[in-house]
């Protein structure tokens, strides 16, 4: 039990906060090994350290939401509050986008005045850092190595240990699966969502093959040519009209959400506009707007590091520039999400949902 006697005691601002320690914490290491310190020094570590802060609180975001979707039952009324702390770390993530323009106020001649001295310290050793990217689901298989290591190589075996527990421990990825693979309306009674997706892209296809076979404006070339380039069910609507082609691409590693759960991710993003199917779809398009930023940030990374360095090796011994580059296509998570966008037909096409159905999709009163 907390002491009643200092639960409500005064606190000052300066104390609260640990300001002697955050204010103190920057430690110039060429003040410590010449007569004059890089003045640029400080604007580095102070950068860095605030990434760090801003990490623990993404960590702490989205722990949190972990938890709402480890048991089998979600409750619904959790969805809201995932959202908004799913959309707080894209805010954060936004902000430590920005935060790469007050770095680069620093010239490549400045940064020169004391990189010697960061020798073999690396952001590639930012602990959090791993740990957020573990916690949405970037498994080892999918990683560049650190040439030609595993990421885990420069922690130390307590931190090992600590990554591979949240490895294993189920990720939001894994866990945004499951609960889509929940989703109750992909059969329901009279309305076979399947079936009635597939009839639909079948039309949408024939009446845009149609119109290019009409036009008046197009040569017998540049038809066949676009009606190629539409294609057909067998192109990208495979993976869902297919399961085993879809399970194939799979153990390839092409794609990474189950079938079912990728039925239950177009289905929402068709029938977003039904109630019920409102908040699932933003949480979805939540998920997509942190894989976008992280992309963005890495890009951005990628660029600042060249812009500083060249082509020049990492301080941690990586290919800087180039390995950094890389992962902003490579480390994706969420990119299923955004696959998504290429199965949508148009409202116009969309399979009429059953009155019942609506009912359940929708906030229904009966009234007398």
């Amino acid at each position: 039990m907390p002491d009643e006697k200092k639960k409500y005691t005064t606190i000052h601002y300066h104390s609260y906060l640990q300001l002697d320690k955050i204010t103190g914490a920057q430690k110039l290491r060429s003040a410590e090994l010449e007569d004059q310190p890089a003045h640029e020094e400080m604007l580095f570590i102070i950068i860095h350290q605030a990434y760090e802060l801003w990490f623990k609180q993404i960590i702490h975001e989205l722990n949190s939401v972990v938890v709402m979707f480890k048991d089998d039952w979600v409750d619904e009324r959790n969805l809201g509050t995932a959202v908004g702390r799913l959309d707080r770390v894209s805010e954060i993530l936004r902000l430590l986008i920005q935060q790469i323009h007050v770095l680069e106020t620093m010239t490549p001649l400045d940064f020169l005045d004391f990189r010697n001295y960061l020798f073999p310290a690396s952001g590639f050793q930012s602990l959090q850092f791993r740990i957020i990217e573990l916690i949405l689901g970037l498994k080892e298989d999918n990683r560049m190595t650190y040439s030609g290591h595993s990421y885990k190589v420069v922690f130390t075996e307590e931190q090992k240990e600590q990554l591979g527990n949240i490895e294993e421990g189920g990720s939001l990825l894994e866990l945004i699966e499951s609960w889509l693979e929940r989703t109750p309306f992909l059969e329901l009674k009279n309305f076979k969502f399947l079936e009635e997706y597939q009839k639909a892209v079948h039309r949408m296809l024939d009446k845009e093959k149609q119109a290019i076979m009409d036009s008046a404006y197009l040569t017998d070339k540049e038809k066949e040519m676009r009606s190629k380039m539409l294609g057909g069910t067998d192109t990208y609507f495979k993976a869902v009209l297919d399961e085993d082609a879809h399970n194939k691409m799979r153990a390839e590693g092409k794609i990474s959400l189950s079938y079912k759960a990728t039925i239950a991710a177009l289905l929402i993003n068709l029938y977003r506009e039904q109630p019920i199917l409102n908040m699932p779809y933003n949480l979805l398009m939540s998920l997509k707007s942190i894989d976008e930023l992280m992309t963005t940030w890495r890009y951005r990374h990628a660029q600042m590091v060249m812009r500083m360095i060249g082509n020049k090796i990492g301080t941690g011994g990586s290919s800087g520039h180039g390995y950094l580059a890389a992962t902003a296509e490579k480390h994706k998570v969420f990119k299923d999400l955004n696959h998504i966008a290429s199965l949508l037909i148009p409202r116009s096409e969309l399979p009429e949902l059953p009155d019942e159905l609506k009912k359940e999709l929708g906030f229904y009163f009966s009234q007398k």
